[in-house]
């Protein structure tokens, strides 16, 4: 993320000092803490945890419940060594595991970020300053293990968007990470975080995605930054926010052309820079920008909204631009994050623990060995007998179950990621079979009456209001959603009518 100048020079100077031990420093209480599950539409607003402020104690005041934590990096250019903001003092371990817990225990969760302007601009991010791409992986993996979290945000800019020896690091090391994942019943996404244009990525931001893809690196999330455009124009922010996701949503349909749509919205961030960025007050992001772009990322389906940062979320400034510690506009304490915390919705993923991690490995590595497998169904003309897919059934990788008159196997861990709707291709398809239990049908029989509203359709994108049947009952919406199971996601975007 972008800072002023004064402050990125500030802690240049702070981090030179470096860090050595913490890579492996797990706490007990950091290991073993069950992370929350991350939604699939989450409000996660930046939290800059280089300036001593109470993580959990920010959450709990402004109500946002899932941070993203600025930044990892080494402490010099050429370590392989990563500590919170390249400082020894905040090892990754035993820095913020308690802070951690604390806002787990109220109902949220952390994403981890490598990066930021300062580590890009100095050459200790962790893929420009180290050159061996298992080290980096294994810098990755460590913070998943020692923080048990399911996400990483990598916030890539500046010179690290010409690094062409760390982009392609970064995405082997992601693709490595992302294939121990998979054979230890891990739940890992990767997020990259990129300066935007108001019409999308600039060419060296699509790059690092076409690399990603060259690697075989699964990128979950693309979360653009739609602010410091210093193209000395007058911006209405939530438009070109607007504008800037639109174009980034066809520069992803050319990279992965066979997603839907709805799937590709579903790959996309959106960070806003509250009130007057580092530019100035020609690119100010106000108060009236912020239910605008709320609503517009609902109805959207965006995978996260975001913001830098939590501690700016206060009037204390007005006027002064780019500040770490307040907007620059007039405004209440929290009105952003209050704002925007609406937007969290539906179900997420949740990670194996470290003492289930083993087990989980034995199944993916031996699909037979899982319960969930115990099922042999039959393709083609065949009947499924697998058990039918559950919405809220953690499986592991190998498992098989029936959903929509064909059978699916996993590939890794996963719940709650419907068969044949995830972007990422989580479960394959292994062909139609005849005798299958839908998910729902025209008509579902179930109370006193008859189901006559539509089935719910997974792929299907309804608006507030549409009515469906699913399992033998009646369903409203209460506002856009496409693959939210009815009765199955945290949130309640379907209201029960009833059985029928």
């Amino acid at each position: 993320m972008r800072l002023r100048k004064s402050v990125r020079a500030l802690l240049a100077v702070a981090l030179a000092t470096g860090g050595t031990a913490g890579i492996l420093a797990a706490t007990a209480e950091g290991a073993q803490a069950a992370a929350t599950a991350i939604p699939a539409h989450v409000f996660a607003p930046y939290f800059e945890a280089y300036n001593g402020d109470s993580l959990s104690g920010l959450a709990q005041q402004s109500g946002a419940k899932y941070l993203t934590m600025a930044f990892i990096q080494t402490a010099s250019k050429g370590s392989c060594t990563v500590d919170w903001n390249g400082d020894s003092s905040t090892p990754i371990g035993t820095a913020f595991a308690s802070d951690i817990a604390s806002v787990r225990a109220a109902g949220g969760d952390v994403i981890p970020s490598f990066g930021g302007y300062t580590a890009d601009d100095t050459g200790t991010e962790i893929a420009d300053s180290c050159t061996t791409v298992a080290s980096i992986a294994a810098a990755y993996e460590s913070v998943i293990t020692t923080y048990n979290v399911t996400r990483l945000d990598l916030d890539t800019e500046d010179n690290s968007l010409t690094n062409s020896a760390g982009i392609d690091r970064r995405n082997k090391a992601i693709k490595m990470v992302e294939d121990w994942a998979a054979a230890n019943g891990r739940t890992v996404q990767f997020s990259y975080t990129l300066p935007s244009t108001t019409s999308g990525l600039a060419d060296s931001g699509l790059a690092v995605l076409q690399n990603a893809v060259s690697n075989g690196a699964r990128i979950d999330v693309v979360n653009i930054m739609t602010f410091d455009y210093y193209d000395g124009a007058t911006h209405e922010m939530a438009t070109d926010s607007e504008s800037a996701a639109s174009g980034l949503h066809s520069q992803l349909a050319s990279l992965y052309p066979s997603d839907s749509s709805a799937q590709l919205w579903n790959m996309i961030g959106v960070t806003e820079m509250v009130g007057i960025d580092d530019y100035g007050a020609a690119e100010t992001f106000t108060t009236a920008d912020a239910p605008t772009i709320e609503s517009w990322a609902t109805r959207q389906g965006l995978a996260e909204l975001s913001f830098w940062a939590l501690q700016r979320d206060n009037g204390g400034c007005p006027g002064t631009a780019g500040s770490d510690s307040c907007s620059g506009i007039s405004q209440s304490t929290w009105f952003f994050s209050n704002t925007f915390e609406p937007f969290t919705s539906g179900a997420g993923t949740t990670p194996s623990t470290s003492a289930s991690a083993s087990a989980s490995a034995s199944a993916s590595a031996s699909p037979s060995a899982s319960a969930s497998a115990s099922s042999s169904p039959t393709g083609g003309t065949g009947t499924c007998t697998a058990t039918a897919w559950n919405s809220t059934t953690a499986y592991n990788g190998g498992a098989v179950v029936s959903y929509n008159g064909h059978t699916w196997t996993a590939k890794w861990w996963t719940q709650g990621d419907i068969p044949g709707n995830n972007s990422q291709g989580v479960w394959t398809d292994n062909g139609a079979c005849a005798g299958g239990t839908p998910t729902a049908t025209s008509t579902t029989s179930g109370g006193s009456g008859s189901c006559t509203a539509a089935a719910w359709n997974s792929t299907t994108a309804y608006n507030g209001g549409a009515v469906v049947s699913y399992n033998g009952h009646k369903w409203t919406a209460k506002w856009w959603t496409q693959g939210d199971t009815p009765g199955s996601n945290s949130q309640g975007v379907w209201t029960d009518n009833g059985a029928c």
